[in-house]
């Protein structure tokens, strides 16, 4: 199982692109989990809160639910 290491937080943005696609955490994890994601809520809110890594799979997965460019998950994000 391979994670993104989330040395920059994007949890900021991951909740921006749900809010505007108008998912709450619970309706965006229904859809992760028809596409074959085991994923809660709980773990959900880990990941746009930066407390928790997100796997690969599931970066694709929400690239594919919002139909966006993945640079839509980095947009305002620098190195410090």
């Amino acid at each position: 199982m391979q994670y993104f290491l989330q040395d920059i937080n994007i949890g900021n943005n991951l909740k921006t692109l749900r809010k505007r696609f108008g998912y709450s955490q619970s309706e965006l994890v229904a859809k992760l989990q028809l596409m074959g994601s085991n994923m809660s809520r709980s773990t959900y809110s880990k990941i746009e809160t930066g407390t928790r890594n997100i796997r690969i799979s599931d970066f694709i997965a929400l690239k594919q639910i919002y139909d966006v460019d993945f640079s839509e998950f980095f947009i305002g994000l620098l190195l410090k």
